[in-house]
């Protein structure tokens, strides 16, 4: 017995949702308290490769919503390899 269609797209919306909701705290954290040294850079850097991947299957299989909450994640998690650039361990505080 096959699951129904607006089930299988709830469970996609919510874990798209989920995904790119996830790293929000972690900049509001940064920002606030301009301190980013726990960041790994290589870690993020990883993360951020693993969501052009996504981004890529999503445009190379037509499934947009694949590729576009992938795409926010990308966003986002570059803004924190930015911030931990910026805010890390070997940078001056501001």
């Amino acid at each position: 017995m096959a699951a129904p269609d607006w089930l299988i797209d709830a469970f996609g919306v919510a874990a798209g949702v989920c995904s790119m909701t996830s790293f929000v705290p972690q900049i509001v954290k940064i920002v606030r308290e301009r301190d980013a040294a726990g960041v790994s850079l290589a870690m993020y850097g990883v993360t951020i490769l693993g969501f052009c991947c996504w981004v890529t299957y999503g445009l190379l299989r037509g499934v947009w919503p694949v590729a576009l909450s992938n795409g926010v994640c990308v966003a986002l998690t570059v803004v924190i390899f930015a911030l931990r650039l910026k805010f890390g361990d070997d940078s001056p505080k501001q």
